[in-house]
C-alpha cells in the first residue's frame, strides 16, 4: 500500500519504531519496509552518529542511504559530546521536519535510552559538580573502572545492571549524582516516570532466536574483519582519537585498539568481541521486556510487520 492522501491534520506526529538487539537483521529489513512504504529512516544507534566509525558500528552504507533516506548518521565526530538529551533534540526536529512534508519517520536502532527518552521524554539532568567529578575521575584513573563499577553496585543497583561495566561515563556520573544529592541516580529517574508522549508511536521489538541470534552476532565480528575494522581502528588512531575517547570504549574498537598495541591477538580480540556483543544483545532483550508499548515480531515474518504498518496507515492517517 502507498501512503496516498493525509485524513485530517494531526497535532503529534505517528512514528513507527523497530527496534532490536544487534545483529538481528534491522538494516536490511527496515530498507525494504521503508522503500516499500516510502518511509524515512531515522537511526536511534548511539555508535552510528559518529563520524568516521562505520565498520564497527554497522553502519549502513552509502549505496544503502542512497536507496532510502537515512538521518542522524555522521553526525558528530568521535572526540565530540553527545548523548541521549542531544539526540532527542536532533532527532525531534528531524521527525518533525519529515512530518511536515507528509512523510512518516521510521526510527531504527538498538540502543534503548535513546528510545525511551525519544518517547516517553528526558529526566531532567541533575547539575553537575565539578569538584566531585575531578575527584572521581582521578580515583577512577588510581583504582580502575572494576573498582567504580562495584561501588555503583553497592550504592545505586538499580543503575548498575542497565550500565555496562566499562561504561565510564555513566559510572562516574551515576556516582557523582549519588554523591552530590546522596540519592540514586534511578531514584530521580523513577519519579520522572519517562511519561511524556511527544508522538504516536508503532513500536516493534524485532527478535530472534537466541541460538540463532547468537551465530549471526559471532558471523558478523567475522566479517567486520575481513571487511577492514582493524584499518578503520588504526585510522581512527592515526587521526588522533585516542583509546579514552567514549565511542573508542565501545565493543570492538576497544579491542582492535588492544590488538594493535599488541596487548592480545588477533584470535582472542575477535573471540572478546563475540562474546560481548552476546552480552550486549542480552541486555538489549531485558531492556526491552520492560519497556511498555513495544509488539514483539520475529525479524523474519514481515507478513506481519507489513499487517501492522497497513493498520495503522488506515486507522490513524490514510484513505485506501
Amino acid at each position: 500500500m502507498k501512503i496516498k492522501t493525509l485524513k485530517e491534520e494531526r497535532n503529534k506526529p505517528l512514528i513507527i519504531i523497530f527496534a532490536g538487539p544487534t545483529a538481528v537483521g534491522k538494516t536490511a529489513l527496515t530498507l525494504r519496509l521503508a522503500r516499500e512504504y516510502g518511509l524515512e529512516i531515522v537511526n536511534a544507534d548511539s555508535m552510528q552518529v559518529y563520524r568516521f566509525m562505520d565498520i564497527g558500528t554497522a553502519k549502513p552504507s552509502k549505496m544503502e542511504r542512497l536507496i532510502v533516506p537515512h538521518h542522524l548518521l555522521d553526525v558528530v565526530d568521535p572526540d565530540e559530546h553527545f548523548d541521549a538529551g542531544i539526540f532527542r533534540e536532533l532527532a525531534d526536529g528531524v521527525i518533525r521536519e519529515i512530518w511536515s512534508r507528509g512523510g512518516v519517520p521510521l526510527v531504527v536502532g538498538g540502543t534503548g535510552l535513546y528510545l525511551r527518552v525519544l518517547t516517553r521524554g528526558i529526566c531532567k539532568g541533575i547539575p553537575g559538580n565539578p569538584e566531585v567529578q575531578k575527584r572521581l575521575k582521578m580515583e577512577c584513573e588510581k583504582v580502575g573502572i572494576g573498582v567504580m563499577y562495584r561501588r555503583l553496585q553497592d550504592v545505586d543497583p538499580d543503575t548498575a545492571c542497565r550500565v555496562h561495566p566499562n561504561d565510564r561515563q555513566r559510572i562516574l556520573r551515576a556516582l557523582e549524582v549519588f554523591e552530590t544529592t546522596g540519592l540514586p541516580i534511578s531514584v530521580f529517574q523513577k519519579k520522572h516516570r519517562f511519561s511524556e508522549s511527544p508522538y504516536r508511536a508503532l513500536k516493534i521489538f524485532l527478535f530472534r532466536d537466541r541460538h540463532e541470534l547468537y551465530g549471526r552476532i559471532d558471523r558478523r565480528v567475522l566479517d567486520m574483519i575481513k571487511n577492514g575494522l582493524v584499518d578503520e581502528v588504526e585510522r581512527l588512531l592515526e587521526m588522533g582519537y585516542g583509546p579514552d575517547l567514549k565511542p573508542m570504549q565501545a565493543i570492538g574498537y576497544r579491542q582492535m585498539v588492544e590488538y594493535l598495541r599488541g596487548e592480545k591477538g588477533l584470535e582472542e580480540a575477535v573471540r572478546e568481541i563475540q562474546k560481548e556483543t552476546r552480552h550486549y544483545a542480552k541486555r538489549q532483550f531485558t531492556w526491552f521486556r520492560k519497556e511498555p508499548g513495544y509488539e514483539w515480531v520475529h525479524a523474519d515474518d514481515v507478513d506481519t510487520l507489513r499487517h501492522k504498518i497497513d493498520s495503522v496507515f488506515e486507522e490513524e492517517f490514510f484513505s485506501e
